[in-house]
């Protein structure tokens, strides 16, 4: 069907037209398979593609111990510090754990499945097959921690603030609503603008709920240390404005008996204290004032951990084996920029980081290259073909996927680690060289501009910095000027908000179900949009039509084809360096936590564990 239409990608207006079309073929199957005349039932759970993996009348998650005792105290660091508790806006730093703890969603996501809700704040869900409009009936028990109940009212209360006013990813994901209202007694109904998004029910489905007695909307959008009041298992207990928070389990929580969440949030208390760098929170994690860590520096997980609680087994230190995408670590071309806009260029700098010499030097050698922005899942194109539902998603935009990466052997430029890197360097000259560059004095300058090929690099931490040091003293080397911006986190967000940088580094996590946070991360649309994550400045059609493409599959093995068709543009664009992974979660913890023997596919799940003292 989407023969021919190759010739469309070599135009801008051209481009529009691919991407109308590759759309239209996407709907087309959806209304081929006759689904969309299915009548809508409520049913316990709601599944991205296809079914939940839990039937109806499932008794608890699989990978929790539903008879895990309770009590006892977790301690939890974090770093930085706070100075409101309201985690819904834009003002203010709101402390970890008031949104996961505090308040509930609708539904609850299990850790165990790509994205797939079951009931909880409402018991069950109703959506039809096209997802133009999500119903949901809400349990009857459901309860504030101030004994008020939840109603449909507070429901739809909850969806206009956080549209009007919440974060940003709030705006977008409740503002494709045309329609909100109470349908029943117990009922709310969202009717969707668009119904090509089918995530969008199961965003609806983790919408925190408020209780519209105490979040009037005129004040919502100001910062408050006033506890707030939630449905969910804990209730703050006690503030330390900017230091510490303690969250105190609800014994009278309405949901502690009910399947989803059997088994999960077995301490009595919560405590997170707040440090001002790591040093002090990795001090009070071998002290014992912090009870589990969530290690992300490689040179401290291969030396720091030779601590006696280490030795003698009081605390353990381990690489969990984890079934989520790495995500995407990488320094980030600004290709707003002119001298980042030409692909050759950006490609010879992708040659010139010598990465197996980078690990070693720097990260003893624990990162494995990431070669993809879905990396070690399913989802990842590397290393494989592209499927005959890639090759016609990617059909109009043939000329931008690199042969290569379309069949499956592209790889990053490797070396031998001895810090010479000669064959890449050579490669990368000439491609300066085609760029219009020649070295004058020891410096790179475009022949025709005399512009010197110089950038800055934006660090934000001091892993950074050693790492920015490390690739502009071999860009030097060569005659190419690099600039390392320390920036504070004020600043640095300032800049990035406005896409006020050159090169930085960033990473983009990522889970099984890749969703509508794609438009906002690689879209065109969000390539000149302030506080877009668009850092790189992607606007290409092609990317555009497969995000449509993966947000509009019905069934799963779609879905997967249009996320690797996303991954081959991206990778075929050179818009980032990719930098690296772990090849699992390091995590070290104190022994006197106890975890279920089984662990769901993101490999930790710290509220399903419990006190062994």
């Amino acid at each position: 069907m989407l023969k021919g239409l190759g010739s469309l990608a070599h135009s801008p207006s051209g481009l529009g037209l691919a991407r109308a079309a590759v759309r239209t073929v996407v709907l087309a199957a959806v209304l081929d398979s006759g689904l969309a005349a299915a009548r809508a039932e409520p049913a316990h759970g709601i599944a991205m593609h296809g079914a939940p993996a839990l039937a109806a009348g499932f008794e608890h998650l699989p990978y929790v111990n539903p008879n895990a005792p309770t009590g006892g105290t977790l301690k939890l660091g974090e770093l930085g510090t706070f100075d409101s508790l309201n985690p819904f806006i834009l003002k203010g730093v709101a402390p970890s754990g008031i949104r996961e703890w505090v308040y509930q969603s609708l539904l609850a996501r299990s850790a165990d499945e790509p994205f797939t809700l079951y009931g909880l704040v409402a018991r069950t869900v109703e959506t039809p097959p096209d997802r133009s409009w999500v119903a949901f009936h809400l349990d009857p028990e459901a309860r504030f921690s101030d004994g008020k109940p939840v109603t449909p009212e507070d429901v739809v209360h909850s969806w206009r603030l956080l549209k009007e006013k919440g974060q940003p990813y709030h705006r977008s994901h409740y503002g494709g609503v045309a329609r909100a209202e109470v349908t029943a007694p117990g009922v709310v109904r969202f009717t969707f603008a668009d119904a090509a998004n089918r995530e969008a029910p199961l965003l609806l489905g983790l919408m925190p709920i408020l209780p519209r007695h105490l979040t009037p909307a005129e004040t919502f959008g100001e910062t408050s240390l006033e506890p707030p009041i939630g449905s969910g298992p804990y209730v703050v207990a006690k503030v330390d404005a900017g230091r510490a928070i303690v969250l105190r389990r609800n014994k009278d929580w309405w949901a502690r008996d009910r399947a989803v969440v059997r088994g999960l949030y077995n301490f009595d208390e919560i405590r997170l204290e707040y440090f001002r760098d790591q040093s002090s929170l990795f001090e009070a994690f071998k002290s014992g004032e912090v009870d589990v860590r969530h290690e992300d520096d490689a040179g401290r997980w291969g030396e720091g951990y030779s601590f006696p609680a280490v030795a003698d087994g009081r605390v353990i230190r381990a690489e969990m084996p984890t079934g989520l995408p790495a995500g995407m670590t990488a320094l980030v071309f600004n290709t707003r920029r002119p001298l980042f806009a030409d692909p050759r260029v950006r490609r010879a700098l992708l040659l010139m980081l010598d990465f197996e010499w980078i690990n070693a030097s720097l990260y003893h050698g624990h990162y494995a290259r990431t070669q993809s922005f879905f990396e070690r899942s399913e989802l990842s194109a590397f290393a494989r073909a592209a499927d005959p539902r890639e090759r016609m998603l990617l059909a109009p935009f043939q000329a931008r996927v690199k042969p290569e990466v379309m069949a499956g052997t592209h790889k990053l430029p490797s070396s031998d680690g001895s810090g010479r890197n000669r064959e890449n360097l050579r490669q990368a000259f000439a491609l300066l060289k085609e760029a219009g560059y020649v070295q004058e004095a020891g410096r790179l300058v475009h022949g025709e501009t005399r512009q010197a090929l110089a950038f800055e690099m934006m660090a934000g931490k001091r892993a950074e910095e050693r790492l920015f040091q490390a690739y502009a003293e071999a860009l030097k080397r060569v005659g190419i000027d690099v600039a390392i911006r320390n920036a504070d986190s004020a600043q640095r967000w300032a800049r990035l908000k406005s896409f006020d940088f050159d090169m930085i580094q960033w990473t983009w996590g990522s889970s099984l179900s890749p969703g509508n946070e794609q438009r906002n991360r690689w879209g065109s649309e969000s390539a000149d949009a302030p506080n877009a994550l668009n850092f790189a400045g992607v606007k290409d059609a092609g990317v555009d039509a497969v995000i449509d493409a993966l947000l509009e599959a019905n069934e799963r093995p779609d879905f997967v084809s249009a996320v690797r068709a996303l991954d081959r543009l991206l990778i075929s664009g050179d818009y980032v360096i990719p930098l690296y992974h772990a090849r699992g979660t390091w995590v070290a913890w104190w022994a006197h936590l106890r975890q279920p023997s089984r662990r769901p596919v993101s490999g930790l799940s710290i509220d399903s564990w419990w006190s062994g003292r």
